[in-house]
This record gives structure tokens, sequence and C-alpha cells, in this order.
């Protein structure tokens, strides 16, 4: 008699647990799917929608501004005509820097532009001289070209001749400037 009274006492307390959980769960299951709008003419501002939705592009750092169509050639810091000092920030390239590491792309590589983009600028194009990675994304810190041409600062005179020689390309604005 004993051992059957603990027995319906064991399958109570299952129950009862069983039946705890399940309340739980249902409890927090109709608390998440319930909604309010307080929107009570139930309009949709369509103003404030689009400056949400280009605050969330602008904020992606990814985003293209714009489009070019130009020539990729390569440039060594010690060139003929060159002075090893870059035209934007004045920083000494001649000990063989070739990248530079901004506070928002991280490192990124060195091309000279015309005036059409603003020192800072990041610009991103197809990697057909690397290889390593689908794209280059580079930074604007130099002047001395005409036009949409980026001229890419390479470590050697033959990676600039052989690996980038004079392409046509087109790239991508990501930021013009230093603040995007």
């Amino acid at each position: 008699m004993k051992k059957k009274i603990k027995y319906i006492y064991k399958c109570i307390c299952i129950a009862i647990v069983v039946a705890l959980v399940l309340c739980f769960q249902n409890s927090s299951i109709t608390n998440i799917a319930k909604a309010s709008n307080n929107n009570l003419n139930k309009n949709v501002n369509l103003n404030a929608m689009a400056k949400v939705i280009e605050t969330f592009a602008l904020s992606d750092l990814n985003t293209v501004l714009d489009t070019y169509n130009g020539s990729l050639t390569g440039y060594v810091a010690d060139c003929p005509l060159c002075s090893g000092r870059l035209g934007c920030t004045g920083q000494n390239v001649l000990d063989g820097t070739t990248t530079y590491v901004d506070s928002v792309y991280g490192t990124v590589n060195i091309v000279a532009s015309s005036s059409n983009l603003p020192c800072g600028s990041i610009v991103r194009f197809k990697d057909t001289i690397f290889n390593n990675s689908d794209y280059i994304t580079a930074i604007v810190l130099d002047r001395g070209v005409t036009g949409t041409t980026l001229d890419l600062l390479v470590d050697s005179e033959e990676t600039a001749i052989s690996k980038v020689g004079n392409k046509k390309i087109s790239y991508d604005i990501l930021r013009f400037g230093w603040e995007r």
C-alpha cells in the first residue's frame, strides 16, 4: 500500500512540474506575440521612413556613393618626378609604405588621384593585380594624375610595369574626403 501511495505521489509531482513548465512557456509565447500600435491615425510618415533608410545606407561602409570609369596605373615613391612624400598628408613613403591604416576602413592601399576626388576619399575596384582578394580598397592620399585616372602606389617599378601597367577600370567611391 505504501509503495502505491509513493508511486501516486511521484506521478502527481511530475504532473504538476510538467503543467508549470507548459504554463510558463504558453505565457511567454503570448507575451512575445503581443504588439501594440500607438499610432492612432494609422498613417506612415514616408519622409521619416526615407530618412531612416538613408541613415542605414550611409552607416553601411560598403554603400557605393558613385562609380567612375577611368584608368589604373602604378607608381613607386622614388619615381623620377616623385618627391617620396604624399601630397595630401606629407607622409614620407620612401621606406616602402604602400598602405595606410584608416580609422574606419582599416588597412587600405594608397592611390594618387586628380583633384576630382578629395584627399581621404575611399575607392574600391576589382583586383586584377595581386589576385589575393576580389577587390582592392584604397584611399586617395596623393595627387599627380588627371581626370579619372588612379595611380596605385606599389613597392617596386617592376610591379608597377608588369602587374599594374595601364588598365581601364571602373571604380566605386565609398567615401568622398575624410567624412562619409
